[in-house]
This record gives C-alpha cells, sequence and structure tokens, in this order.
C-alpha cells in the first residue's frame, strides 16, 4: 500500500512512544502512524489498542512494522532508549542510550534519507548530536525536544502564582535540557511587561524574584518528582511533541527552544542545545540570538560546556 500523508513513524512503543501516538491520534496531524519496537508484542498491541479507538478520532492508518517502516516518513520521532530511574540523572544515562542509537539510527537511515530525525531519548541534547553524527543529515533535520516541556512547565507554574492565562507569559528555558538548564529571566514578560515588574504589581504574593526563583527549581525538578511518583514521564512530553510535529507539519514558523546545533552563538560552537528557533517544514530554519544578561551568558556557556564534556567522551566511531 502506497504511503499516506502526513506520516510519521514512532521508534519505541514505551510510555513516551504510545502516548505520543494516542495524542497524534487525536490531533488529526498524521494520516499514517507507524510504531516501531524491538519488543514487535508491545507494538502490536499498542496498534491494537489505538486502531479499535478509531471511530471517535480522525480517519488514520495505524500500525507496527520494522524499520522498513520509516521509508516516505515526514517525520521519525526516536523515544526508544533505556529509562530514567528514580535518582538517576539524565546524564546517568549517556553511556546505556549511546550504545542503544548506534544501532538505532543506521537502521533509519538505511530506509530514508528525506525525513526530518525528532529526537526524545534522554539525555536528549547528547542524544540530538550523537544522530547528529551517525545519520549525515544536514542540522536543520536532526530535532531534540530540548526545553520545549521545561518551558511549559514554567509557563503553568508561574501562570498558577501570577494567576494568569500561560498564553499571556512570554518566557524562556534554555540549554540543556537537564540539571543545568537556565530560564532567561532578562526577557520574560507577562503581558508585555517585565515579568518581575508584572508579578510585583499583581500577583502580590511576598518577594516576586524569591518566588520565581523557586518556582524554576520547581521546574527543574519536576521530573524526578514524576518519576519517583510514577516512574515515567509521558502526558506532558507527548503533548509538547504534538506541537512540534504540529509546527513541522503544518509549516507554522513557530518559535520553539528545540535542541539544534548552534555554530558562534555567543561564542559556543558544535553542540546540540536548547535555544528559541523557528521551526517549519525545513526542521529548524534557523536559531533565535538572545539578547542575554551576562549572568545568563554564564550560565549558558557552562551549560554548553557541561555538554561537550559528555561528548567529548563518546565513541561515535
Amino acid at each position: 500500500m502506497d504511503s499516506l500523508k502526513p506520516k510519521i513513524a514512532i521508534i519505541g512503543a514505551g510510555n513516551v512512544g504510545s502516548t505520543f501516538a494516542f495524542s497524534l491520534m487525536i490531533s488529526g496531524l498524521a494520516r499514517e502512524i507507524v510504531l516501531i519496537d524491538k519488543n514487535e508484542s508491545l507494538a502490536i498491541g499498542e496498534c491494537m489498542d489505538l486502531n479499535h479507538g478509531l471511530s471517535f478520532a480522525h480517519p488514520t492508518r495505524i500500525y507496527p512494522a520494522g524499520y522498513e517502516g520509516c521509508t516516505d516518513a515526514d517525520i521519525v520521532v526516536i523515544t526508544a532508549g533505556a529509562n530514567q530511574k528514580p535518582d538517576e540523572t539524565r546524564t546517568d544515562l549517556v553511556k546505556k542510550n549511546v550504545a542503544i542509537f548506534k544501532d538505532i539510527v543506521p537502521a533509519i537511515t538505511k530506509y530514508t534519507k528525506d525525513a526530518i530525525l525528532l529526537v526524545v531519548t534522554n539525555p536528549v541534547d547528547i542524544l540530538t548530536y550523537v544522530t547528529l553524527k551517525l545519520s549525515g543529515f544536514p542540522p536543520n533535520k536532526v530535532i531534540g525536544s530540548g526545553t520545549v516541556l521545561d518551558t511549559a512547565r514554567l509557563k503553568y507554574m508561574i501562570s498558577d502564582y501570577a494567576r494568569v492565562d500561560p498564553g499571556n507569559i512570554h518566557a524562556y528555558i534554555i540549554g540543556e535540557h537537564g540539571d543545568t538548564e537556565l530560564p532567561v529571566w532578562s526577557n520574560a514578560t507577562i503581558g508585555g511587561m517585565d515579568i518581575e515588574t508584572y508579578c510585583s504589581e499583581y500577583a502580590k504574593q511576598g518577594n516576586a524574584k524569591n518566588e520565581l526563583s523557586a518556582i524554576f527549581e520547581k521546574v527543574k525538578n519536576s521530573a524526578y518528582e514524576i518519576i519517583k511518583r510514577k516512574g515515567a514521564t509521558n502526558y506532558s512530553i507527548a503533548l509538547s511533541l504534538v506541537k512540534i510535529t504540529r509546527a513541522i507539519l503544518r509549516d507554522e514558523n513557530s518559535i520553539l527552544p528545540v535542541s539544534t546545533l548552534i555554530t558562534d552563538y555567543y561564542g559556543i560552537s558544535d553542540v546540540c542545545i536548547s535555544i528559541p528557533s523557528i521551526v517549519n517544514t525545513k526542521g529548524v530554519e534557523q536559531y533565535v540570538r538572545l539578547d542575554l544578561s551576562k549572568a545568563e551568558e554564564k550560565l549558558f556557556s557552562h551549560s554548553a560546556n557541561t555538554l561537550k564534556g559528555f561528548i567529548k567522551a563518546i565513541e561515535l566511531d
């Protein structure tokens, strides 16, 4: 059967992959969804369950396959990898998941040279870089989910604190999706006002600067808290993937803090890291150079150098 368009291939039918497939089915963005997993029985079961609900959703062809399912895909979303355990940092996962990606990426590129590769597996920035190098794809076509979810978490928590619609909050978390990420308070606004000024004048709940700092700490640690309580994060990351997918398929030119290869960004090059980027059918068309404060610039440099340290220790040959 010829492929239907748009076609999305999902590598990994675990918590994140299956929840993304479900969210994607409900969204109506894809006409064809392929689930690929080394556990063929799991992929078959997930597809059966999804297909049984199709009469309540949009017309979609959903099926399990091997890596040949990547043929003609518009986007290949990689969620497969070792799971993060409670109290285990994202960087603890590096060696395990790099070894897994050495098998996955060549298997994908055997069947497609045209798809956009969207990496979700943690540590996502390092694995985005690994995918870029192993695939040989141009940098614009290899994207990590980055800090899109971290930024959404930040907006939610600020909205709860400031009692305002998160859609009126403009703020980014950049850097590593992990322990060295940073909020860009110098560029953050609510309703066009400086965020700290707005919170001081309208939230009126203690010291705004201290409250915002505490909110960021909650954001940074929220994945660990969720994993401790339920074993994995899946709903919010799946929805963030739908947002990235929509930006690509519908050529939205959305500005999203995805992980992408940077060159001379505040003097930093050759690392995949999250910064606001214009996302459309080309993948990352270009990234946006934020006007960082000196303190933020220092934190961003630390985040990038931390990632570079891990990348340097990886053997990709």
